[in-house]
């Protein structure tokens, strides 16, 4: 279960009237299960608010939105958050025995009138895993970083292109590529954004060779990095 944004240890920080979405990646075994979203500073102890089968009613439900529409991501989305939205959080698959859970931690702030903000600089892609290291052959993801952009509380978040047309994959500054996710040739990018500008990265490019769910071949290819050739067994 691969969970985003990836501040510190799944700890996310905002300010009242802000929001976040975060994309939970798992198992094509786990496609059919309930995944639901709950608060509780226990995996024991969690009131789900939201899950994908419409059985928990929220109250606040426009504010709170959690679906499983693409390729093995949950997207759970909050809006306008209050000081009291500040709490533990858990994104949840249901699995006979013992669910699979993964926590959040959310804290809300006062505001940001404070800050001084800076525009975004261009932000820079590199491979967190050299992609000429043998590892990478044997099965372990690939994570592609992307940072240094210049500014001031700046958040990453990475983008697929589809058909013309972009598409908001997780918030973000690692993308990590891994078999379930590549079935076929993809672009993608990674913006860098405050509240008052926004910069995209050179893109990302990944051709398909051998499509499957857990072994798979493909070529990754970052403008000035050499091109290498990716084995997932």
């Amino acid at each position: 279960l691969w969970t985003s944004p990836k501040l510190e240890e799944n700890t996310f920080f905002s300010y009242i009237g802000g929001e976040f979405t975060i994309v939970c990646t798992y198992e094509s075994k786990f496609l059919f299960s309930k995944k639901y979203w709950c608060r509780g500073s226990s995996r024991y102890n969690c009131d789900i608010l939201r899950d994908t089968d419409g059985v928990a009613k929220p109250k606040n439900k426009n504010r709170l939105s959690i679906s499983d529409v693409q390729r093995y991501n949950i997207f759970v989305k909050v809006t306008n958050l209050q000081i009291e939205d500040s709490d533990v959080y858990w994104i949840g698959i249901e699995k006979m025995n013992a669910d699979i859970m993964t926590s959040i931690k959310v804290t809300v702030t006062l505001g940001k009138s404070h800050i001084v903000l800076f525009t975004v600089s261009k932000p820079r892609l590199w491979p967190l895993t050299p992609l000429t290291d043998s590892p990478t052959c044997w099965g372990k993801p690939v994570t592609i970083h992307c940072g240094d952009a210049k500014g001031t509380n700046v958040f990453y978040a990475w983008y697929q292109n589809i058909h013309h047309k972009s598409f908001l994959l997780l918030n973000s500054s690692d993308l990590s590529l891994h078999c379930s996710m590549l079935t076929e040739d993809s672009d993608y990018y990674c913006s860098a954004s405050n509240s008052i500008s926004n910069a995209q990265s050179d893109g990302l490019s990944v051709k398909t060779l051998l499509p499957d769910d857990s072994s798979c071949i493909y070529v990754a290819n970052i403008p000035g990095k050499n091109q290498s050739i990716l084995h997932k067994m």
